[in-house]
């Protein structure tokens, strides 16, 4: 009789060409499923790539980069470091009124009182257009 033991139970030569057959089946759906999964993978980590390079790249055609330029200004009687900081501070480049003075007081080396006296001169950061030296 042609057959073979196999898990401890016998088998013909019919029931393990079935059996094997079965396994032969099962390794070839489980190498199709993680060629699936590696393949939609691939095409989700391209569409990414893809959609935050175009993000990257995209600017309206109405923008100017500005650049952080500093000034001396001459303080006048009356004027107060608060006054100075809220008449020059850009929003788009500051969190708050005091990161700006923060960064004002540092440049200045002024205590952190932020007293300033009339005829002092005050080096304050604002931003500007970027000059970029083409003639129109």
């Amino acid at each position: 009789m042609n057959g073979k033991v196999l898990n401890g139970q016998f088998m013909s030569s019919s029931e393990l060409r079935i059996y094997n057959n079965k396994l032969r089946r099962i390794r070839i759906v489980r190498r199709q499923r993680i060629c699936l999964a590696f393949i939609i993978f691939i095409v989700v980590f391209i569409s990414v790539f893809l959609i935050s390079s175009l993000k990257l790249k995209a600017q309206s055609e109405d923008f100017t980069p500005k650049c952080k330029y500093y000034k001396v200004i001459s303080v006048e009687y009356g004027d107060t470091l608060w006054d100075i900081a809220s008449s020059n501070i850009d929003y788009d480049y500051y969190n708050s009124l005091e990161s700006y003075l923060s960064e004002i007081e540092t440049i200045n080396k002024l205590d952190e009182s932020g007293l300033i006296k009339a005829g002092e001169n005050l080096v304050i950061p604002y931003y500007d257009v970027l000059d970029t030296g083409s003639a129109k």
